[in-house]
Order: C-alpha cells, then sequence, then structure tokens
C-alpha cells in the first residue's frame, strides 16, 4: 500500500469507527447559568458512571434564555440550568422548555419546588433571611419580613435593586401571601427604611453592614456561606460579623428559591438528558451541592452541610414556586411603583 493511499485511508476508518465508538453512550448538550466550578464535578461524575458525554455551555441567565429564543428549534441546547423558580418560569412561557414525565424526578423532588406541569424542577434551594450586625440588634426584635417596615428600621436595611431576580421573587411570594394591596404598603415603608439606594450583589450588603453603613441586610444564604468560607480575609471578616435571623417561623415561614433545570423544546438527545436530570437530584449528587455550594439540598432526604447545619431547622415556605413567576410581572410593577430603585 502507499504511503498516498495510506495518508487518506487511515483517517477515514478514524472517522467511521473511532466517534461512532467514542459516543456509543450518546451526548447530552447543557446550557448553564451556574458557574462551571459548581456544575462541572458532577458533570464529570455523570460522564463516569453513564458514559454520556456531556457538553457544557455558561453564561448569563437571562443571556442563555434569550440565546434559546433565537436559536428555536435549531437549539442544540437539551437542557437549561438556571436560578431563580422567576427565571424558570420565563423559559416555559416564552415556549423554550418541553413537559418532563418522570416517576423518580416526582417521587424525589417535592411537589411545590417543581412545574405542576413537569417543565422544571428544582436542584437546589436558598434561603433568603434577614441578616443583622450581631451585637447592634437584640433578635427579639426581628420576627418577619413584614415587620422590616416598620419605622423603627428607618435608614438601617441594605438590599439589592428591584431588578434583582431575588428581590422580585421575595415580592412575588408576598404578593401571594398577603396580596397586592398589603404588599404595595409593605414595599412603600421598606424603600423608605432603605439606609442608602440599592446598589451591588448580596456580599455587598454584607459588606455594607459589616461596615456600619446598615445594621439588616436581605441576601440568600450561599452568598453568606461563601463568604465565610473565602480564601480573602476581608470578606471572611464582614461575613463573620453577622448572624441570621429565620423570619415568618410562626406563620408561613421563611422565603426559598431554587436553582432548577428544564428539558427544552429543541432537545435531540432526551433520554440522555433525562437520564442527567434524574441523576442531579441522586442523593451522592444533592450532598454535593449542600457541601461545596452552600445550598440546601431539595430533597428532604439529604443533610445539609456544615456551615448550614449551625444554623439550625427552620420552616420554609410551602409556596409552590410556580407562583413566584406568575407573580413577577405584577412584583416589578409593584416595586417600580413604590420607588424602589
Amino acid at each position: 500500500m502507499s504511503i498516498y493511499v495510506k495518508l487518506i485511508l487511515v483517517p477515514l476508518l478514524l472517522c467511521l469507527f473511532g466517534p461512532a465508538h467514542a459516543s456509543a453512550a450518546g451526548e447530552v448538550n447543557l446550557y448553564s447559568a451556574r458557574k462551571e466550578n459548581l456544575i462541572k464535578p458532577l458533570l464529570d461524575r455523570f460522564t463516569e458512571e453513564t458514559g454520556i458525554a456531556v457538553n457544557l455551555v455558561t453564561g448569563k441567565a437571562d443571556t442563555l434564555l434569550q440565546r434559546l429564543q433565537r436559536e428555536g428549534r435549531n437549539s442544540p441546547a437539551d437542557l437549561l440550568i438556571t436560578t431563580d423558580a422567576g427565571r424558570l418560569h420565563r423559559a416555559k412561557t416564552a415556549g423554550v422548555t418541553q413537559a418532563v414525565s418522570s416517576e423518580t424526578l416526582n417521587s424525589l423532588v417535592p411537589a411545590n419546588f417543581r412545574d405542576p406541569k413537569g417543565h422544571w424542577f428544582g436542584l437546589s434551594l436558598r434561603a433568603r433571611p434577614i441578616l443583622y450586625v450581631e451585637g447592634k440588634i437584640d433578635p427579639a426584635e426581628l420576627s418577619t419580613y413584614e415587620a422590616l417596615s416598620d419605622a423603627k428600621w428607618r435608614g438601617r436595611i441594605c438590599i439589592r435593586s428591584s431588578n434583582n431576580i431575588y428581590n422580585q421573587s421575595l415580592v412575588a411570594s408576598m404578593i401571594a401571601a398577603n396580596g397586592k394591596q398589603a404588599t404595595t404598603q409593605w414595599a412603600a415603608g421598606l424603600v423608605k427604611n432603605f439606609a442608602r439606594p440599592p446598589k451591588g450583589g448580596d456580599r455587598d450588603q454584607i459588606k455594607a453592614a459589616a461596615a456600619g453603613i446598615c445594621d439588616i441586610a436581605i441576601a440568600n444564604t450561599y452568598y453568606l456561606v461563601g463568604m465565610l468560607t473565602s480564601k480573602d480575609e476581608t470578606q471572611r471578616q464582614a461575613a463573620e460579623k453577622m448572624a441570621l435571623f429565620w423570619p415568618n417561623q410562626a406563620e408561613r415561614g421563611v422565603h426559598v428559591n431554587i436553582s432548577g433545570v428544564a428539558l427544552t423544546r429543541s432537545a435531540k438527545n432526551r433520554e440522555q438528558a433525562i437520564r442527567l436530570l434524574e441523576f442531579l437530584v441522586s442523593k451522592p449528587s444533592q450532598a454535593w451541592y449542600a457541601e461545596t455550594n452552600g445550598e440546601y439540598p431539595v430533597r428532604r432526604d439529604v443533610a445539609a452541610g456544615e456551615i448550614l447545619n449551625t444554623w439550625g431547622a427552620f420552616k420554609l415556605d410551602s409556596l409552590n414556586l410556580g407562583k413566584l413567576g406568575e407573580n413577577n410581572p405584577e412584583a416589578v410593577r409593584l416595586m417600580d411603583r413604590v420607588g424602589w430603585k
């Protein structure tokens, strides 16, 4: 055989046999709003166990949704992982997701943490409690989210802006609990109690409280965990000045949200994608989430991480999180009306 023939034949054989063997188990294309280090280890473990390759694309949550809409049925994405039930609801109403019927998912993910029609499922929980500067506030003064509109908190609260989806979902949950009128009055009172115009992320609210700008910060628990375990000494020192209070324990419970996943309408690898979905709610995956990401497991039979356990058990709001998306437009309008910048 001539060298010329070998040069043509060998690559041809590799194309015919190499890739087919490597992809025999299939693949899943995943768009993820979670940072790579917060999801990649689980995806690698899934590939090791199943042989199914996972092609990961990360990006901002809103950017990924816009990309799915733009790509339409030609999108290569099989799954979308994003943060906040409000965003998952947006993806559903935008028509870029499809329903999944899985006994495994329905049995392991509590009903209030998944879409009633099966369009999305929670993977991890994030609570949004009241954080306060230890020594400056007696926790006996604290009670509910509603009470934060009291005049005694004038100029003492730090919170993110109204364009933040976490705050929009908090307000959406209060609309579900108290109605539009009462929530409007509450939001107007809360705005009067801001220590400064809203700016920055949740970590910035914690830093501001630690620096004496305010006494109370509203932030998701995993941000506090991230600061307490940070290599940055200034972040650790700020977080160590804060204590956590679980509001609304005598009634509906603390507001919680999720990171979650949806099967895309364009999914070409449906079977493999559903296998990955089920893998992500398995006990080992849920335990990894809890310990690594500082988030609570969505499953009730999996223990929380070490730091989370130090904050004790708490009652959480049992509202179906689909309501957060349904109430989001009204929440945004309401926040705008009361001048929540």
